[in-house]
C-alpha cells in the first residue's frame, strides 16, 4: 500500500466493499495506462481467489480457452472434466470451484478487461449477469470488473437495463494523477526534479502513471521527453495508435475527431467539428464525443449562458496534443532535438494551450489558492462577436461565484516571472467590456491571471490584476 500514490478515496471505497457483511460488485473504470489492474492487485492481492484478463480482438473459443487455463492456475485440484462452451457453463464451474475451496474469509475475483470479453454475441455479459443474480449475489464476495472503455462500461454494465441492472454496488473512477501526486510519484522513483521541470513532462505525458514510468533518475526534463518521446523504439513515439485501437471499436472515427480538435487549441463547437470532419449532426458523432470525454481524451465546457449549442470540446489529453503537435509528422528512422522544438511556430501555441489544459484539470487547486474554494462556484467559457462598436471576446475561464463575482482567468505560460504588458492590459479590459455588454452582469468582475512563477509588479499589474495564481499552487495536496 506504501507504493500508491493518491488513490487513498478508492483504497478506502475498496476495503469496504471487502469488509461488509454483503456481496459487492466494484466496477472500476478509466483510461488505459492509468493503473486500474495495479491498484486492484495492491489492495487485493493477498485475498485473490480467481483472476481473469480478457484478450484483444480474441474470440469467444479463445477467451473461453483463456478462462479454463485461468481455472488451472487458481483451482489447479478442480477437475475440468469438460470445456465450457458458453459463458454461463463457465461461471458455473468458477462457482463450484469458489465453493470447494471454502475460504474462511470474503472471496474476491477480479474480471479485467472486461470490454474484450463483452463482444458483440459472445455472450459473457449475460453469463456474469447470471452468475451474480444465481449465485453471487447470495454469498460473502467481491467481484471486481474493470475495464478501460469507460463508455461501454457505463452503457453495457452501470446503464445495463437487463440482469446486471443496478447490480453495481461501488463504481470507481480512476483520474490522471494531479501535479502533486505527480511530485510525489517522482519523489517515490528518486526522480529529482524541480516543480517547473515536472509541469514540462505533465504537459508531455498528463498524469498518466505508465507513462511517467519511461522517467529515469539522473535525466532533466527535456531529457526524459527526448528519450520517451523521440528516440525511434521511445515508448511514447508510436503509442497514439497503440492507445486508441485498443480502446474503441471503428478507432479511427474517434482518431479523427482527435485530429480536428488539435487544430483549433480554444476547443470546438459541435457544428465546428462538423465543419472540420466527415461527421453529420446525428447520433454517431454524438456517440463518439461521449466515449472520448467517458475516457478522458476530451474535456467539454459549458459557456455562461448554458446554451448547449455553443459547448466548447476541448483536446484536454496531453500526449495525444504532443503526438499530434510533433510526433506525428515524423519518419519513422526520423531523429529530432527536443531542445530545438522551442524555435518553431507551433511551440508558443501548443505551451499555452497545453498549459491551460493543466489550469483546468486543477480548478480546486485555482480555487483554494484564489481564497474561494468555500464559496459555491461554477465554471464556464465565453466568446462574443463584434457588435454595436464592442469588441468580439473570448475567455477561456470564468468562475462563476455566489457572492456576486466573477473571476475572469487569465493563464498564461512563462518560463520567467510574466510581465503583463499595455497590449495585454487592453485586451484584458475588451475582454470584460465584451462580457459586460453580451451578459448585462451586475457582479463585480475580477482579473486572475494563472502563471507559471508569477507576475512582474509593474503598473499594469498593479492597476489590473486582481489575484495571481502560481504554479506551486496548483501542486498543493489539497488531501492533507
Amino acid at each position: 500500500m506504501k507504493e500508491l500514490i493518491g488513490r487513498q478515496e478508492h483504497v478506502a471505497q475498496m476495503q469496504e466493499a471487502l469488509n461488509s457483511d454483503k456481496a459487492e460488485m466494484v466496477a472500476l473504470v478509466g483510461r488505459r495506462r492509468i493503473g486500474k489492474t495495479y491498484l486492484v492487485r495492491k489492495v487485493y492481492d493477498r485475498v485473490m481467489d480467481f483472476e481473469l484478463t480478457g484478450i484483444q480482438y480474441a474470440g469467444k473459443k479463445d477467451q473461453l480457452h483463456n478462462f479454463v487455463m485461468a481455472m488451472t492456475q487458481y483451482f489447479p485440484g478442480y477437475p475440468m472434466d469438460t470445456r465450457p462452451k458458453s459463458w454461463i457453463d463457465a461461471f458455473y464451474e468458477l462457482s463450484q470451484a469458489l465453493e470447494r475451496s471454502n475460504r474462511k474469509r470474503k472471496q474476491v475475483i477480479f474480471i479485467d478487461e472486461l470490454p474484450w470479453l463483452g463482444s458483440k454475441r459472445s455472450g459473457f455479459i449475460q453469463g456474469l449477469s447470471h452468475f451474480w443474480n444465481s449465485w453471487a449475489s447470495k454469498r460473502d464476495i467481491v467481484v471486481v470488473i474493470c475495464g478501460s472503455a469507460a463508455s461501454w462500461m457505463i452503457d453495457k454494465v452501470i446503464n445495463n437495463k437487463g440482469g446486471l441492472h443496478n447490480r453495481v454496488t461501488k463504481m470507481l473512477q480512476l483520474e490522471p494523477f494531479t501535479l502533486s501526486e505527480t511530485e510525489q510519484y517522482c519523489k517515490y522513483r528518486k526522480i529529482k526534479l524541480s516543480r517547473y521541470q515536472i509541469l514540462q513532462i505533465y504537459m508531455v505525458m498528463g498524469g498518466v502513471p505508465m507513462y511517467l514510468d519511461q522517467l529515469q533518475p539522473g535525466l532533466s526534463a527535456v531529457q526524459n521527453i527526448q528519450n520517451a518521446c523521440f528516440t525511434r523504439l521511445g515508448y511514447l513515439r508510436n503509442e497514439f495508435d497503440r492507445l486508441f485501437s485498443s480502446l474503441f471499436d471503428n478507432y479511427e472515427n474517434h482518431v479523427e475527431i482527435v485530429r480536428a480538435l488539435s487544430t483549433k487549441r480554444r476547443g470546438m463547437t459541435r457544428q465546428e467539428i462538423i465543419a472540420a470532419s466527415s461527421f453529420t449532426n446525428g447520433g454517431m458523432l454524438t456517440s463518439i464525443l461521449d466515449e472520448l470525454f467517458q475516457s478522458g481524451f476530451i474535456g467539454i465546457y459549458s459557456a455562461y449562458d448554458k446554451k448547449t449549442k455553443q459547448r466548447l470540446y476541448r483536446l484536454t489529453d496531453a500526449y495525444s496534443l504532443f503526438y499530434l503537435t510533433y510526433l506525428d509528422k515524423l519518419g519513422p528512422n526520423t531523429n529530432t532535438d527536443f531542445t530545438k522544438l522551442s524555435d518553431l511556430p507551433s511551440w508558443k501555441s501548443w505551451s499555452g494551450y497545453t498549459f491551460e489544459n493543466v489550469c483546468l484539470m486543477h480548478i480546486d487547486h485555482m480555487r483554494e489558492a484564489m481564497g474561494i474554494s468555500g464559496i459555491a462556484s461554477s465554471t464556464s467559457t465565453f466568446v462574443s462577436k463584434p457588435k454595436d462598436g464592442v469588441p468580439g471576446a473570448q475567455i477561456d475561464l470564468l468562475i462563476d461565484r455566489n457572492d456576486q463575482s466573477i473571476n475572469i482567468c487569465e493563464m498564461k505560460y512563462s518560463v520567467d516571472d510574466y510581465e503583463l504588458t499595455k497590449a495585454e492590459v487592453t485586451k484584458i479590459e475588451n475582454r470584460k467590456k465584451a462580457f459586460r455588454y453580451k451578459t448585462k452582469t451586475k457582479k463585480h468582475l475580477f482579473t486572475t491571471i494563472v502563471t507559471t512563477h508569477g507576475v512582474i509588479d509593474n503598473a499594469h499589474k498593479l492597476n489590473h490584476v486582481d489575484q495571481v495564481v502560481v504554479l506551486d499552487d496548483l501542486f498543493v495536496d489539497l488531501d492533507k
